[in-house]
């Protein structure tokens, strides 16, 4: 005899969320995650964060469950991006840039936490994810490097411009 379901307790695959996310880089590779845990193994976040578990995060996406992903206070931001989830991978499915594309969603939105949206905004003011000061030269100068160039912002720039309609993104 099998016990009836209550309705709460089924989860509906959100297949427009699946597609969209599969027409972003290395999206559509989600779909070969078949939830065997590797991707947890050696990743910084998921030692030190109580909710941040990258295995649980490719179950949401394969399930398609983009309020969950995509809320505010997202636990997607405390990846560190340093791809040992990817490393892992025995299907090579790139959990990392699942996230990336997770995050670069909701900033697409606007909810990226304030932190996040003061590195954009110096990015697309200096070129650079940090203000440059001249500790950072004096630092590369105890290491041999030379000091940091100019970044090429006309450069810059024209990535950042919204691709227009037929143009290849």
């Amino acid at each position: 005899m099998t016990k009836r379901q209550n309705e709460d307790d089924i989860v509906r695959v959100d297949f427009g969320f699946k597609r969209l996310l599969a027409e972003t880089v290395e999206g559509d590779l989600a779909n070969f995650c078949y939830q065997c845990g590797a991707c947890v193994g050696d990743c910084p976040a998921a030692t030190y964060s109580e909710e941040f578990n990258p295995r649980e995060i490719m179950l949401k996406v394969l399930y398609g469950l983009e309020d969950e992903l995509l809320g505010p206070d997202s636990v997607i931001w405390e990846c560190t991006n340093c791809y040992a989830c990817h490393e892992r991978c025995p299907q090579q499915v790139k959990p990392v840039e699942i996230v990336i594309s997770l995050k670069n969603m909701l900033a697409a939105r606007g909810d990226a936490p304030d932190v996040v949206n003061r590195v954009i905004h110096t990015f697309e003011t200096t070129g650079r994810t940090v203000p440059y000061s001249p500790a950072i030269d004096k630092q590369r100068a105890k290491f041999g490097l030379p000091p940091m160039g100019e970044v090429p912002m006309d450069e810059i720039q024209a990535l950042l411009e919204p691709a227009t309609e037929g143009e290849a993104t």
